[in-house]
């Protein structure tokens, strides 16, 4: 029997990039994995953290970054059907939604955002929600984007970065980059990215 609540839907695959270069960065990386467990995801795995040399602004301190992945619900649906139908629709919601809670995570961390590409006590990035595309052309290889919300997944730099890759890699190899149609594995293979990136000490 059943009432008239919407009820939760299947979950989809959700990876987050994760990154630190102030504080106690280590502990910066666990407090925002527990905040996003509070927000109801399951984190079903993590990668190894690793140290990673800046890219961009060289002149900081060296970073910590991690990938997890976490289940997060593909729609919300009625006894009379799903509340959204269209699927372009339901995706840009469900995405814009994902990424203000990520969003705040980082501000009630204490993230400022001062310089580009620079120093921050946690970085919380959307990489991939499942294999949905949002906001992406796929018209050149240059990937011009209309920006919808800030909201763009896959995130248009992950396949340009060591320090995304590499843990990546560690926890979903063969897992196809839904816009580009190639695995995680052949991308950091080919990737052309010589900065420094190497398993963190524990």
């Amino acid at each position: 029997m059943t009432n008239g609540s919407p009820t939760r839907g299947t979950s989809i695959a959700v990876y987050i990039g994760l990154g630190s270069n102030l504080g106690d960065r280590e502990a910066n990386l666990h407090e925002a994995i527990k905040r996003i467990e509070a927000l109801g995801l399951n984190i079903g795995k993590a990668s190894s953290i690793y140290e990673t040399e800046p890219v961009g602004f060289k002149g900081q301190p060296w970073f910590l970054n991690q990938v997890v992945e976490a289940e997060a619900v593909d729609e919300l649906t009625s006894p009379a059907g799903p509340i959204v139908t269209d699927a372009d629709v339901m995706a840009t919601i469900q995405g814009e939604a994902f990424l203000s809670e990520l969003l705040m995570i980082e501000e009630g961390m204490g993230r400022e955002r001062r310089v580009v590409n620079g120093p921050r006590l946690i970085d919380i990035d959307l990489l991939l929600f499942g294999d949905m595309v949002i906001a992406h052309s796929k018209a050149n290889q240059e990937w011009p984007f209309i920006d919808r919300n800030d909201l763009i997944v896959p995130h248009p730099r992950m396949h340009q970065r060591r320090f995304v890759l590499e843990p990546l890699c560690e926890i979903a190899p063969e897992l196809v980059h839904p816009v580009l149609g190639t695995t995680l594995r052949e991308l950091l293979a080919k990737l052309d990215d010589d900065s420094r990136v190497r398993p963190y000490p524990r």
